[in-house]
């Protein structure tokens, strides 16, 4: 593997070494290896596919939810977090946040800021401005364990791992060789340059973290970047692909590549990286495929009732699919039930083996149920449905 000259630690007055980067994007080419250029184009041909089943899904938007969910669900545990997606979206509609325990609004304020960021891209340049928004709306509010003042970059020095500089795992740039490094990001998006666009991908988050502009939320805010820029860059229509589970699944391998690419293993980096991209791509492909064979499915079986109860049984189907838990109040308010009337839909749901009870022994108007065969589909383990 070449070696790439990102920084280099130097001595500090206080004693300790920081990492200065080089000026960035390297100077010296990459030199990419036929390996790494074979996985890019592979990397791209499932971005095309997933780009094209992804337009033959009903109600894109409702599913986009999901594949946000579970990005936030493992993005947040990467951080530490121990809530799931069926935490996330069973407290998304239960009341005040103030009640939530605090690894479940860590996904609730990632999703927050990444619909936010999808939301804000399409008139807004992918900027530093762009970057500190999508980090204030991450850190509002939220648990911040090194005060994290949302929207802001750094004014002090900030490690990773130790309880101090000196006995650091890494030591991230002083300020401002900080804001140097950040300026020459920036610089790099918007660059017309010959960097392919999986590979400008990679080191955008690479470099992103090895500069870690933030007290608190950089890992979260990285990989946000990631299926920002990928949509920024036109790579796809709708912003689907989220590489969260797969750094999750790997998360010391992840570690330790991101740590090799400070050390100048650049090649290794970009080898995973575009790994992922294909995984994760080729997985919600998968998924999507899945999704339209459930609804084919389940809308067959709703079709065998009668007229009147069908009408209002794909109506709710059609909510489940954006809200996947639901209780005797979510489906009044979709179908403008009574509550008697909302538990008879339920209960004809529950015997076409689409809805679960989502705890036993539970009051029938405080339970909750699940769909089931859906949320398997954004599981890491995958079904199939004929």
């Amino acid at each position: 593997m070449n070696k790439i000259i990102i920084g280099v630690p130097v001595q500090q007055p206080q004693g300790f070494k920081a990492f200065i980067p080089a000026p960035f994007p390297p100077q010296s080419p990459l030199d990419l290896n036929g390996k790494i250029i074979a996985k890019h184009t592979e990397g791209i041909r499932l971005l095309g596919k997933l780009d094209g089943i992804t337009a033959l899904l009903p109600d894109k938007d409702w599913f986009l939810t999901m594949f946000i969910r579970k990005d936030a669900s493992s993005s947040s545990q990467i951080e530490g977090t121990n809530a799931t997606i069926m935490d996330a979206i069973e407290s998304e509609n239960a009341g005040p946040r103030s009640n939530m325990p605090d690894d479940v609004d860590d996904i609730l304020h990632y999703i927050t800021a990444l619909n936010y960021g999808l939301e804000r891209a399409k008139t807004f340049p992918f900027s530093l401005r762009f970057i500190t928004e999508l980090h204030g709306k991450l850190m509002i509010g939220a648990r911040a364990t090194h005060h994290a003042f949302p929207g802001e970059f750094r004014t002090k020095q900030n490690w990773i791992s130790g309880t101090r500089p000196d006995n650091a795992l890494f030591v991230p740039p002083p300020v401002n060789e900080m804001k140097a490094a950040l300026a020459d990001l920036e610089n790099f998006i918007h660059a017309e340059d010959d960097y392919l666009p999986l590979i400008k991908a990679g080191l955008l988050h690479a470099q992103f973290e090895t500069i870690h502009p933030f007290n608190d939320g950089n890992g979260r805010t990285g990989r946000m970047l990631i299926t920002m820029f990928l949509w920024y860059k036109k790579l796809l229509e709708m912003p689907i692909l989220y590489l969260s589970s797969y750094f999750k699944q790997h998360q010391k391998f992840y570690y330790e590549k991101l740590d090799g690419y400070h050390n100048g293993a650049v090649d290794s980096w970009l080898d995973f990286f575009l790994d992922g991209v294909i995984e994760t791509a080729d997985s919600a492909v998968q998924t999507c495929a899945s999704i339209t064979k459930l609804r084919e499915r389940d809308m067959q079986k709703v079709q065998k009732l009668n007229r009147v109860a069908s009408e209002v049984t794909v109506k709710i189907l059609e909510n489940l699919y954006k809200m996947p838990i639901a209780g005797i109040a979510d489906i009044v308010k979709w179908t403008n039930y009574t509550q008697r009337g909302a538990y008879n839909a339920i209960d004809r749901l529950i015997k076409m083996n689409i809805l679960y009870p989502l705890k036993s022994g539970e009051n029938v108007y405080s339970q909750k149920w699940f769909y089931k065969d859906y949320l398997d589909l954004f599981s890491d383990k995958k079904a199939e449905y004929r």
